[in-house]
């Protein structure tokens, strides 16, 4: 055993060994963060900025260098900008289909099924592939998130570091997870919502993957501190001092959360509707990105807005800086633009085009409800974080991941109670969508869990419970030839015949296979008797043996039947059991197991 096998192993008998690995993954992954950071930095500043001279607001600016009140969607650009996402889809497209076709889309999916459904394992190419697509993708104006391919560069570390030390796929699973959550993590400056939400986006319902949140967070800690000490420690946004003092503003924060819902309907099903379309096209695979991206440039002819992540028009609106038709209008491109950018085959992430749009309707909204409600709103621009919130929540599922997110990448907790509330009730109308295909409803669901919940529920289930369903015992008497044992089975139900003397009392026991065995050997059938067939080791059970411990006993020798013998007279046969009966009896209680759960 070598010096490493064996500190994992004292790690692991003291119950620090996920983690010690947890630092090593969160270093990987804040790391992973910064390059992918600068990567996209700079090959959006060279495409976007010098080739296409598209200069949008930038994120985390303050309020006074925003002089120009936005009520147009026209901004300066050169023509070349709107062949750019074409020229990224294509490059993209070619990556991704030559060396890792399963790095199309948005790479949260991805991490969700190797969870779920792969034992934790991602290919070691996936997250390099992946990196370079969304790198080119997003710097060329595609509208796509960090988050997706964070994520995998950090869950195919914790992945690649399990595989390497032959750790069990359940701890391949959780360095998946704190992986996922160092890059979420860092990139959004968000350590407590990077932990969450690794933890909580694996489901559809109000549900945790409570194991794996300690590596998270520890991870999520790690690379959030690398990647602060070298960007900066500034919120991802600035926002205004928002507060929350009105409890009847409230119902308009209900109404906003239903809104947000009722977009993320639309949203999800135009996102995969667009997909099934793509799919459909009589083109190559790695062209469908590029076509992605010429649509996407001709949308950007009229509303340029969609391009990139989007994050300084979030800046804008929540400055107030942004005219109320000019969020309308770039809530509803936005949602085609990602579309155009990932259904095709793109690769990016869909948590920032996602709070883009949440962040144009609550916007939208807050302005409308000043005009028509003003003694209710406090601050129209409020709307705009707690859209951005709530319509993340609902389409992905992970409400208090979401809440706790927006209000650390805006630095803003002021709205925690209104935040809240718009994001369950965005998760619960949405509930059954959700942009992530691979979350599965709980952790019932999950093959990850199987194991976890196939639990030993015959435990503590006497035999003697399960008596009626037993079979009446076929006896065969120790003298009677072959003809006459072959005469007297005919008719019998049972797969096993316990053997008896005179007294009826078994002295042995043989099977259907023991007769095919007989009949093959050069005997006369009248010279072959009983207790020639017999074998004289029964295995039996008693009336007070528990289920378990009895299928245990047909499991070991393969056995289909077992005789339920009197414990007070071990040779007097009461009734057969036989194994379908019993895992019939599993099968209902596993239902049972699962309905209960599940209410």
């Amino acid at each position: 055993m070598s010096l490493v096998q064996k500190t994992l192993t004292l790690l692991d008998r003291t119950g620090f060994r996920l983690l010690i690995l947890a630092i090593p993954v969160g270093i990987v992954a804040g790391s992973g963060a910064l390059a992918f950071y600068f990567a996209t930095n700079s090959v959006e500043h060279l495409m976007l900025g010098k080739i296409g001279n598209f200069h949008p607001p930038l994120e985390g600016t303050p309020e006074s260098s925003f002089t120009h009140f936005i009520d147009t969607l026209s901004v300066p650009y050169r023509w070349c900008l709107f062949l750019l996402p074409a020229l990224g889809g294509l490059i993209s497209g070619w990556l991704v289909y030559t060396f890792a076709p399963e790095a199309e889309g948005h790479g949260t999916d991805g991490a969700i099924e190797a969870f779920h459904r792969k034992g934790g394992v991602i290919r070691g190419r996936v997250p390099i592939i992946k990196t370079i697509a969304s790198v080119v993708t997003i710097g060329t104006g595609g509208s796509a998130g960090r988050e997706g391919p964070i994520a995998q560069i950090g869950a195919g570390f914790g992945s690649f570091v399990a595989s390497k030390l032959g750790l069990s796929a359940k701890d391949r699973r959780l360095l998946l997870m704190a992986g996922m959550a160092g890059g979420i993590g860092a990139t959004f400056r968000s350590p407590l919502g990077g932990a969450l939400f690794a933890a909580e986006v694996l489901y559809r319902d109000p549900d945790f993957e409570h194991e794996g949140l300690i590596p998270c967070i520890i991870s999520s800690i790690i690379a959030y501190s690398l990647f602060g000490a070298v960007t900066g420690w500034k919120p991802l946004l600035d926002t205004p001092l928002f507060r929350f003092d009105q409890p009847s503003e409230l119902l308009l924060y209900l109404v906003l959360g239903i809104i947000c819902a009722l977009f993320g309907v639309v949203y999800v099903k135009f996102f995969y509707g667009m997909r099934d379309a793509f799919r459909k096209l009589p083109l190559p695979n790695w062209l469908k990105p590029a076509l992605g991206g010429l649509l996407l440039g001709i949308l950007a002819m009229f509303v340029p807005q969609v391009l990139g992540s989007g994050y300084g028009w979030v800046q804008a609106a929540l400055y107030g800086q942004m005219a109320l038709w000019v969020m309308l209008v770039v809530a509803l491109a936005k949602i085609v633009a990602t579309s155009l950018t990932i259904s095709s085959g793109g690769s990016g992430g869909v948590f920032a085009p996602s709070l883009v749009i949440g962040a144009m309707l609550g916007g939208t909204f807050g302005a409308t409800a000043e005009i028509l409600f003003p003694m209710l709103v406090q601050d129209p621009r409020a709307y705009v974080l707690v859209g951005m919130a709530g319509f993340f929540a609902g389409v992905a599922n992970a409400p208090i991941a979401t809440l706790i997110m927006v209000s650390e990448l805006t630095g803003n907790y002021g709205l925690l109670a209104p935040l809240m509330l718009v994001c369950v009730v965005a998760m619960i109308v949405m509930r059954k969508n959700s942009i992530y295909e691979q979350q599965v409803a709980c952790r019932f669901d999950s093959p990850a869990h199987l194991g976890d919940f196939v639990i030993d529920i015959l435990e503590g289930i006497q035999i003697r419970s399960l008596s009626r369903r037993g079979r009446k015992p076929t006896l065969i008497p120790e003298g009677m030839t072959l003809p006459e044992i072959l005469d007297k089975i005919a008719p019998a139900k049972t797969t096993y015949y316990p053997v008896v003397n005179a007294e009826e009392m078994m002295v042995g026991i043989f099977s259907m296979t023991d007769i095919r065995r007989i009949l093959n050997e050069d005997i006369p059938p009248t010279l072959v008797i009983a207790g020639d067939i017999a074998t004289k080791n029964v295995i039996t059970a008693t009336p007070n043996e528990h289920l378990t411990d009895v299928m245990k006993k047909l499991t070991a020798r393969n056995l289909d039947e077992i005789p339920v013998v009197d414990p007070e007279i071990p040779q007097k046969v009461l009734y057969m059991m036989s194994r379908r009966t019993l895992l019939a009896h599993y099968a209902e209680q596993m239902e049972k197991t699962k309905h209960d759960f599940q209410e």
